[in-house]
């Protein structure tokens, strides 16, 4: 018995996971709604009933995946201690890639293929970082209000060039590192070279290493 099979998911659960896992594992155009209820252990029919069609099941997979990183975000408190907003963005959200290979993957393809369902997929995950900002209060700083106003503009785009980019760059990343991308301790690392990055700047930290 698969994850996708288990009697403890509904059906609707099952062909959600099952669409998941098939759609990570072979991108969405290759995937048939056959072969997902197949995996999920249900009739096609059944799948038509919940969902009507492929498109309805990427639907309810992406809302799932986003309800996901909401929760995430929602768990993110103002930074202490003189910390980086950006790195400890980094280090909770980490949480939701870290362990969950098939999510990385999934989001990976979708984000990566191009087509509409895939900007409205980022235009989401955009629109709940920018959100999780304005909650916290992040404002522009001391600049003056253009620069503050290109702040804004920008801070969600950087949220998400932090979280993203390691999991959109993990297949090449891999041949250029000893350890895997989302292991504990090269996760743990990362996030603490953000923090150090982030509050001195590339070029002060690079300079203070030069020294």
């Amino acid at each position: 018995m698969t994850e996708t099979t288990s009697p403890d998911l509904t059906a609707r659960a099952r062909l959600r996971m099952a669409a998941l896992h098939l759609f990570a594992e072979r991108g969405f155009e290759a995937t048939s709604t056959r072969a997902i209820a197949a995996e999920a252990g249900v009739s096609h029919a059944l799948l038509r009933h919940h969902f009507g069609s492929k498109d309805g099941l990427r639907r309810a997979v992406d809302e799932e995946v986003l309800d996901t990183f909401d929760r995430i975000l929602a768990d993110l408190d103002a930074p202490a201690g003189g910390e980086s907003l950006m790195a400890t963005f980094g280090t909770v959200t980490a949480r939701l890639f870290g362990a969950d290979e098939v999510r990385r993957s999934y989001l990976r393809r979708a984000l990566l293929e191009g087509s509409a369902a895939s900007g409205d997929l980022f235009t989401r995950l955009l629109d709940g970082a920018r959100a999780r900002l304005d909650q916290l209060g992040v404002d522009g700083g001391p600049e003056s209000e253009p620069e503050r106003e290109s702040d804004r503009l920008w801070a969600p785009y950087q949220v998400l060039f932090l979280i993203l980019g390691p999991m959109l760059l993990e297949p090449v990343m891999r041949h250029t590192l000893d350890d895997p991308v989302f292991a504990p301790d090269v996760l743990r690392d990362r996030s603490a070279a953000n923090q150090r990055l982030l509050a001195r700047g590339l070029i002060g930290a690079r300079s203070g290493r030069d020294r």
